[in-house]
């Protein structure tokens, strides 16, 4: 059953939701309160530096002409960034199944 106070405290929610969404990290994060926003930028940018650690001994290895220890570095970084990409689709989808949870009066 919908009461008047459900849907106020839906709206409240939707409107925090809302009001942190910023673009610079976008491609990892979608939260629902700064606590958290400040949690998932820190994750943002560990993955980040993993993958870049990544990147950068996989071209170390190659310039010691290493070449299986680049390869599995070159696939793990690629791993990694498909990861980070499903991880956004299903926060997003957990996103929009909250916004449509909302009445449309709202």
């Amino acid at each position: 059953m919908i009461t008047r106070s459900n849907l106020a405290e839906q709206l409240r929610e939707y409107q925090l939701r809302s009001k942190h969404d910023w673009s610079s990290v976008s491609f990892f994060s979608s939260t629902s309160n700064l606590s958290s926003y400040r949690v998932d930028v820190m994750v943002f940018a560990i993955w980040e530096l993993v993958i870049l650690a990544f990147l950068v001994f996989s071209a170390v290895s190659l310039y010691f002409r290493h070449m299986q220890p680049a390869f599995i570095l070159a696939c793990v970084t690629i791993l990694l960034l498909l990861c980070m990409k499903i991880i956004k689709y299903v926060r997003l989808a957990r996103k929009k199944k909250r916004r449509m949870l909302l009445p449309l009066s709202i």
